[in-house]
């Protein structure tokens, strides 16, 4: 592994993002285009319908050219895990960047309808054209808002897309940590989630979400049975992170 891998912070794309954590918070973007960026590489360097070439090229792109906050390779193995696991039929993802996390979901659960909510409607183009390049838009939905809207994404969640009761199989969390819990709390609200199903969440660790772990912890056994994850932060391997695997017992 080159020393820029080892050694995130001696990459120029790293200190950029650095420099754009509040557009990421506001637009859902570094702000130095290379979310689209990353989009035109794939288009130009992905065979055309080949999931896997797909998600190579992105996981080239974010190591060779701009780092991407997407779940990457290291991590994403851990959700391709818990998909299979699941064995869903019905997935929710919160949080779509360039679509990267749903492809991966797409790929473990071939039979799976996919919907993942996006705050930016320049996140869900860009998604888009990578779905329909890898060949999945028939499977995978982005749904422009966000949970925590006072119920109106909920709502065309349940009436555009058929979310009811006991029908929701597998979420993936990897939006705003401080929503996690909230969201979370959102959704089981409805009662969509089924028994058994399963919820991943990215980031715990870093840059964390505190008050969805302690939540966790206090349900465990109870409500939840949850395994933490070791690993490391996106696309590289010197900032260790946490993802969090937990069962809904009901």
């Amino acid at each position: 592994m080159s020393l820029k891998r080892r050694l995130p912070f001696l990459r120029w794309s790293v200190l950029r993002m650095a420099t754009g954590a509040r557009n990421i918070t506001t637009t859902g973007q570094i702000g130095d285009g290379r979310e689209a960026a990353a989009v035109d590489y794939v288009l130009a360097h992905a065979r055309a319908g080949d999931v896997d070439d797909v998600l190579a090229r992105i996981d080239e792109f974010a190591y060779s050219k701009s780092l991407l906050i997407n779940v990457g390779d290291e991590k994403g193995a851990l959700l391709d895990a818990a998909v299979r696991r699941a064995d869903p039929a019905r997935v929710l993802e919160l949080g779509t960047y360039c679509g990267y996390s749903a492809l991966r979901i797409a790929r473990a659960a071939p039979a799976a309808r996919v919907y993942s909510v996006e705050l930016a409607e320049a996140n869900a183009a860009n998604a888009r054209r990578i779905w329909e390049h890898a060949g999945v838009a028939d499977r995978v939905t982005c749904v422009v808002g966000t949970i925590g809207d006072g119920g109106r994404t909920l709502d065309a969640l349940a009436t555009q897309h058929g979310f009811t009761a006991g029908t929701l199989d597998f979420m993936f969390l990897d939006h705003d940590k401080d929503a996690y819990l909230a969201d979370l709390r959102s959704v089981l609200d409805r009662g969509w989630l089924r028994r058994g199903a399963i919820v991943v969440a990215d980031n715990v660790k870093v840059p964390g979400a505190p008050r969805y772990r302690e939540y966790m912890h206090a349900e465990q056994g109870s409500r939840w049975d949850t395994v933490e994850h070791k690993t490391h932060v996106e696309y590289q391997s010197l900032v260790t992170d946490l993802v969090l695997e937990s069962e809904f017992l009901g």
